[in-house]
């Protein structure tokens, strides 16, 4: 059984558009949805779908959720941060900081590890069946030295620079960049940094924490042809690259902070939003450059769109923003009972745009 939010009958065109893109995505295989849109002096969320399979129970509109990759713009500004304060420099190499931690660690720097350009291999691909595997290792502990050693043992896959690929093994080998430099781990550096500044008091890294509390909806996965919840897992496993927790209205705020000017310095902040040209980049939906830790966004408008997306299992997110914070979208949906496919991605695609350029 599934639930649709109904707007109300005052509801705007645009309103009652994102409505209609966001049942589009229960139709194709999603739980629940939650879409929040700002667009000029109008802003709304609408839900559709259900919280969890088997009951009635609606999406809640604050409910919390996986972030996963989304965490990286937050890791990405306390790295930028610490640039700003001369702690780190972009272009040094891995070696220099973090010596003998990857054979070809003289060959890669910071800034090729933000941008996805390090050429190391990605240790999620050495992970084969994605759901017999996740019921094995759900409540597993990993440690990032370890994650990182899986992408150490395999040669550098192009010559860093030179190409881009996104890969999860960059951002562990940042977080350890941020122990290194401060003494303390990634989780505390965003929080006292970004979280408790903006008061993102719905935002948090959970470490080994299986649990999502607070009001949200349960994810799914399938797994040997049925459905199954996967709502708990110890997010260990996407650490510094994906772990935290967040709603939709915590990700706003955060997006308006950093293109406000609140988090970074101009330097930095252009130096984040300086993208790698679009002939670089393969296999990013919606990707037309990347900077550090940040997407530059293609759209039907050619709006100046600026974001991240994001998949962990049950879970995927997107949240982007123009420039001047005149058009914002948050996207979060839960998985299902169906495969979530290529025209489930597109109806995300066409979501987006029809809530920022309609």
């Amino acid at each position: 059984m599934t639930q649709t939010t109904i707007g109300p009958p005052t509801a705007s065109v645009l309103q009652q558009a994102v409505q209609g893109a966001a049942d589009r995505l229960v139709e194709l295989g999603a739980a629940g949805v939650q879409f929040r849109v700002a667009r000029g002096e109008e802003a709304f969320v609408v839900t559709s779908g259900i919280a969890e399979l088997g009951s009635d129970r609606p999406v809640p509109e604050d409910g919390r959720f996986r972030i996963s990759c989304i965490t990286k713009p937050f890791v990405a500004v306390v790295v930028l941060q610490l640039v700003a304060e001369g702690k780190i420099e972009l272009d040094r190499t891995v070696e220099s900081y973090l010596p003998g931690l990857i054979p070809y660690g003289e060959r890669i720097t910071i800034r090729h590890l933000m941008q996805h350009t390090s050429g190391l291999y990605n240790y999620m691909d050495s992970f084969q069946k994605p759901g017999d595997r996740f019921l094995k290792d759900r409540n597993r502990h990993f440690e990032a030295e370890d994650l990182i050693a899986i992408a150490a043992a395999k040669p550098l896959e192009f010559e860093p620079g030179t190409k881009f690929a996104y890969c999860n093994t960059n951002y562990f080998i940042i977080g350890l960049l941020i122990k290194k430099v401060t003494g303390r781990g990634h989780r505390e550096e965003i929080t006292d940094r970004v979280l408790k500044p903006l008061q993102l008091e719905e935002t948090y890294l959970p470490g080994d924490d299986p649990k999502i509390p607070g009001p949200h909806a349960r994810g799914y996965m399938q797994i040997g042809g049925k459905p199954v919840d996967v709502t708990e897992m110890n997010p260990s496993e996407a650490g510094c690259a994906g772990e935290m927790i967040s709603t939709t209205a915590d990700l706003d705020r955060f997006f308006t902070a950093l293109f406000s000017g609140k988090l970074l310095e101009e330097p930095q902040f252009k130096e984040m939003t300086d993208p790698l040209p679009p002939e670089m980049i393969e296999n990013l939906p919606m990707g037309i450059g990347y900077g550090l830790g940040i997407m530059k966004l293609e759209n039907d408008a050619d709006l100046d769109l600026w974001g991240h997306g994001a998949g962990i299992p049950g879970y995927a997110t997107f949240a982007a923003t123009t420039r001047d914070l005149t058009s914002r979208v948050q996207l979060s949906f839960t998985l299902g009972d169906k495969d979530f496919g290529h025209d489930a991605e597109q109806a995300v695609i066409r979501g987006v745009n029809t809530a920022l350029c309609s």
